[in-house]
């Protein structure tokens, strides 16, 4: 991580390896930062890890602005990168689409204030914001023990200012900051909002990716690690269960997920035409299919780590996992699902959808009475005298109370009686003394309409 300033702005960069083994690397790259520049070779190409990177953009909804760099190379071909990039959803500006894409060569130092500027631009258009006096929260980089420094721990701060001296819970470690480095080394007291800083001070190394926040005590950090610490199992058991297909509707209902993330492998480039169009029609509205990462071969490690990090599933089509990655997904807890007929991934999916979906209610109307006395009784209340002309009433059903057309109420039954006992339901053609939560305002001729909601199968 480190800054640079142009136009008196400070830009703080988080350079994540383009290689493709460094995908868990990218991932919380993408989680830490409000703008993603990838990087694209005018030579080269869209590469695989390059897909790889806009899939975790896309997850973690961040925008992009394209460096095209190398353009200075003999072979470049900025045109057939920009059809790459619109054949994957990132449409150039100059081609009229939302993506931006800032031709440069790094070598010749030339594009590189060009860049900057989209970089302002688009912080400026989405008003990215932070508080330097608010909550002292960010993002733990990158951690290690140092020999002759013990912890150390490089920090974003995304709100607030840190200072040293303050006690930072990091995850399931804590510490009181003994000092602070700015990113070409030099020892700083303080650190604002977007800056990364070095510190010394944790009684553990934290995880990269972790949140930190600064508390008010030792003993209060000590009380939240150690009860971050007890439930650690049971959280990581939780979230490894979360990302199967069977358990999706509990999280949906939970209001946790929006949408079901995969991560499709073929054998062949043929095979991921007619998978994506299936898909594609599933698409509900309420909830969506994210596509994240598609590609053909077996399913490896990198395919593992993205879906471990973008909490998706990973499905494979006339492939298999190799034991490194089927390894790596037991650990993870990711669900990998292998299939060879397109018909059974598909309905398998669509249940998954169906079963996320919010169900459907119906009202359906088993009663009707009519109010024929009104009469107090000693501690109930006023009672409304009722004859059942249709169906039947029940207590733990719904109930509207009707004046000509109006609805003069709508809610809950407090008490039914048939003579002098409490029932449960009343059938057509006998009487009854009925009750409402919160209401008394019935009158004889009113007419009682009890109703259920029913969920409609899908």
């Amino acid at each position: 991580a480190y800054q640079v300033e142009h136009n008196k702005r400070q830009i703080t960069f988080l350079d994540t390896p383009g290689h493709a083994a460094f995908t868990a690397m990218r991932a919380r790259g993408a989680q830490g930062a409000d703008i993603v520049v990838l990087v694209v070779a005018a030579d080269d190409g869209v590469m695989p890890q390059t897909r790889e990177a806009i899939a975790h953009a896309k997850a973690a909804q961040i925008p992009m602005i394209v460096a095209l760099n190398k353009i200075d190379k003999p072979n470049a071909d900025p045109e057939r990168v920009n059809q790459q990039l619109a054949e994957i959803g990132l449409v150039p500006d100059e081609w009229d689409g939302d993506t931006i894409v800032v031709p440069l060569s790094a070598k010749l130092k030339e594009g590189l204030d060009d860049l900057m500027e989209a970089i302002l631009l688009v912080a400026d258009n989405l008003d990215i914001r932070a508080n330097p006096h608010g909550r002292i929260i960010g993002t733990v980089i990158d951690a290690e023990i140092d020999r002759s420094r013990g912890v150390m721990a490089t920090l974003l701060i995304q709100n607030g200012t840190l200072n040293v001296g303050n006690i930072v819970v990091a995850g399931t470690t804590h510490g009181r900051l003994k000092a602070m480095f700015d990113h070409v080394g030099r020892n700083v007291t303080d650190a604002e909002p977007s800056a990364p800083v070095a510190v010394m001070g944790l009684n553990e190394v934290p995880v990269a990716g972790d949140l930190f926040q600064v508390v008010d005590s030792d003993k209060q950090a000590r009380a939240l690690t150690r009860e971050r610490k007890n439930n650690q199992k049971t959280a990581a058991d939780s979230q490894r269960s979360a990302v199967t297909l069977e358990q999706l509707f509990e999280k949906f209902q939970a209001g946790e997920v929006r949408e079901l993330r995969l991560i499709i492998k073929a054998d062949v480039q043929g095979s991921l035409e007619p998978i994506k169009s299936s898909l594609d029609d599933l698409g509900t509205g309420k909830i969506s299919i994210n596509i994240l990462h598609e590609g053909t071969g077996n399913i490896g490690k990198n395919d593992i780590m993205l879906a471990a990090a973008s909490k998706a599933i990973v499905i494979g089509f006339n492939v298999e996992a190799d034991s490194s990655a089927q390894r790596l997904a037991d650990t993870e807890g990711v669900s990998v699902r292998l299939y060879n007929i397109i018909y059974r991934m598909v309905e398998d999916i669509e249940m998954a959808l169906k079963g996320m979906l919010e169900p459907e209610i119906k009202e359906t109307v088993i009663g009707r009475a009519e109010v024929r006395a009104t009469f107090r009784i000693s501690k109930i209340g006023k009672v409304a005298g009722c004859y059942v002309v249709n169906g039947e009433l029940r207590r733990n059903a719904k109930v509207r109370v009707l004046r000509g057309e109006e609805v003069i109420y709508d809610g809950d039954v407090s008490s039914l009686k048939h003579l002098q006992d409490d029932v449960t339901e009343v059938r057509t053609g006998f009487e009854c003394g009925i009750t409402f939560r919160k209401f008394n305002d019935f009158d004889e001729g009113d007419i009682i309409q009890c109703y259920i909601d029913e969920e409609v199968p899908l």
